[in-house]
């Protein structure tokens, strides 16, 4: 298995523990549905890295079939992901108030930023794949991950 599989599983593990030890609201409920909605995504990216790796030929075939089903609702996942995380932010914001100096929001808000690019590009790679367009919307998305694994730690 890759590597991500279990980095992925340590901060779905992370989100648990912190999901419930802390009072159960709409906005932590949006938030984790959000999440989940977007580790459906990022573990795609867990199956091609195993499959890239050097495991058997019938192992990567498995991956292979698992991933190709996933692959038609990738880009509806991510799209009803930003529009979960946007009811999120907006829940947030209104009942916290806009915060700058709050660290767990400008990560936050860093966090729908770069959702919205790698909602965007995964979308304009429908049109027509490139190289370039490939590598942004994975940078995108790596980049999310990494805002989100901070976001959720504040």
């Amino acid at each position: 298995m890759s590597k991500w599989f279990y980095v992925n599983f340590i901060v779905i593990i992370i989100v648990i523990w912190k999901f419930s030890t802390s009072s159960i609201n709409t906005i932590h409920i949006l938030g984790i549905i959000g999440f989940a909605l977007f580790m459906f995504n990022w573990m795609r990216h867990a199956m091609f890295a195993t499959i890239r790796s050097k495991i058997p030929r019938r192992k990567k075939l498995v991956y292979a079939k698992i991933s190709k089903k996933a692959m038609p609702v990738h880009r509806w996942t991510g799209t009803i992901a930003l529009v979960i995380i946007i009811f999120h932010a907006h829940a947030v914001i209104k009942f916290y108030g806009f915060q700058p100096e709050n660290y767990k929001m400008t990560f936050g808000l860093m966090a729908l930023i770069m959702m919205i690019f790698t909602v965007i590009f995964g979308w304009i790679r429908q049109l027509r794949t490139t190289v370039r367009k490939r590598i942004l919307h994975l940078s995108f998305a790596f980049t999310l991950f990494y805002i989100v694994i901070i976001h959720i730690i504040l």
